[in-house]
């Protein structure tokens, strides 16, 4: 493990700082997708402009990126929501208004013209409303090619696709460099220490099909600069062998994430767990059962992570460019896809008083209620202004 120098935490927090900065200087997409915290400010500077959902466990950060093909513990794949980290017991509706405004800016960022925005919001309605209604379960809308391309890269990948993608290589080793930095002898002892407790080891081998007789070693670690909104806190990859009397030895790539406080407003009264890696399993376990289920919460120096073992199927859905009819199919199907995620939380009561709030005609010849709307158009003229502001500040810096 020290193969490269070591970054002190001061030094490690300001290159993270300047990586975040730049990531988020990329586009207005990048900045919606890297600013949790100011559409949480702008909500809460609107109050009563957005209905009061039921309180159920929502994802927070609901944007295009963080919905993805995901693997079961059985290798079965579905598309979910991919990131729970600002998940909380909260209003549905966030949810529904960071979707629009993810894809909102998406279309923006494509050059499409205004009137495939309002596409958008009321597709969006329609695939949320589909989704929120279980009998529809067997017969999900239409697929966009994002959506199909993606997935069908999913159903094809082994362990040393991602090897090389996550790793550059199919060695048992993580190379040091740009993304993956040497750690410090208190990281090293802790990881190593962390893989000895029963939970973790058995959550380990339990993803892989094994029982007891097996061994789970740490082979190599090391800090990982990766993600936005998650860059300046704890983050490390960990490669571990599963031994087995009989067969052969197996690796698997281990992801162990800080959990931090979520930004996100909790429905009244309705605060879980104190402790942040237990909120964030317990919201993935509600939301994306796929995810949710090779998930566990712990302890590492003190600070509350979660740990996942990444899988090769484990992708996210990445837009570049939209065409017209790509947006509105992707609204929809995404939508559908948030949609049971909150529909099966609820019940048939429930659901039907929520899907009848969410589909209120609020114009003759429009299907999105007016609320979803104006938040979306509100929010991405305060985006555009806070990335256009963002921009400025990223090159005095670099000019200074």
């Amino acid at each position: 493990m020290g193969r490269s120098p070591t970054f002190g935490p001061d030094q490690r927090a300001a290159v993270l700082e300047r990586h975040r900065t730049l990531k988020m200087a990329k586009s207005a997409h990048a900045y919606v997708r890297g600013n949790t915290a100011k559409f949480y400010e702008w909500l809460d500077g609107h109050p009563g402009g957005f209905p009061e959902g039921p309180a159920i466990w929502i994802c927070g950060d609901c944007h295009i990126g963080n919905l993805g093909p995901l693997a079961d513990a059985d290798g079965r794949i579905a598309i979910q929501i991919r990131d729970l980290d600002q998940t909380v017991i909260g209003n549905p509706a966030f949810d529904l208004i960071r979707l629009g405004l993810s894809l909102a800016t998406a279309a923006r960022g494509s050059d499409l013209p205004g009137v495939v925005t309002a596409l958008i919001i009321e597709h969006l309605v329609r695939g949320y409303v589909q989704g929120l209604d279980p009998a529809h379960d067997s017969a999900p809308p239409p697929q966009p090619d994002v959506v199909k391309v993606v997935r069908d890269r999913a159903f094809a990948r082994k362990w040393e696709h991602m090897a090389r993608e996550r790793l550059d290589d199919v060695k048992p080793t993580i190379p040091l460099g740009q993304k993956f930095w040497a750690l410090s002898e208190d990281e090293h002892n802790a990881l190593t220490a962390l893989f000895r407790e029963l939970p973790v080891r058995d959550l380990i081998l339990a993803l892989n099909g094994r029982r007891a007789g097996y061994e789970v070693s740490l082979i190599d670690a090391a800090y990982w600069m990766k993600g936005c909104s998650s860059l300046g806190f704890l983050r490390y990859a960990v490669l571990l062998e599963i031994n087995g009397a009989k067969e052969k030895k197996k690796l698997a790539l281990v992801d162990l994430k800080e959990a931090v406080a979520s930004v996100v407003p909790w429905a009244p009264g309705k605060q879980a767990s104190a402790d942040n890696g237990e909120r964030v399993v317990a919201g993935a376990r509600a939301l994306s059962p796929n995810l949710g289920e090779r998930m566990v919460a712990a302890q590492v120096l003190g600070k509350s992570v979660v740990m996942r073992e990444l899988l090769p199927q484990d992708l996210k859905i990445e837009i570049d460019q939209f065409t017209r009819e790509e947006a509105v199919l992707s609204a929809h199907y995404l939508a559908y896809v948030v949609g049971k995620a909150h529909g099966r939380q609820m019940d048939e009561q429930t659901r039907e008083a929520w899907r009848r709030e969410v589909s209120k005609h609020h114009a003759s010849d429009l299907e999105a209620p007016s609320w979803l709307w104006s938040s979306v158009v509100a929010l991405a003229g305060t985006h555009e202004v806070g990335y256009l502001d963002h921009c400025r500040r990223f090159s005095l810096t670099r000019a200074a």
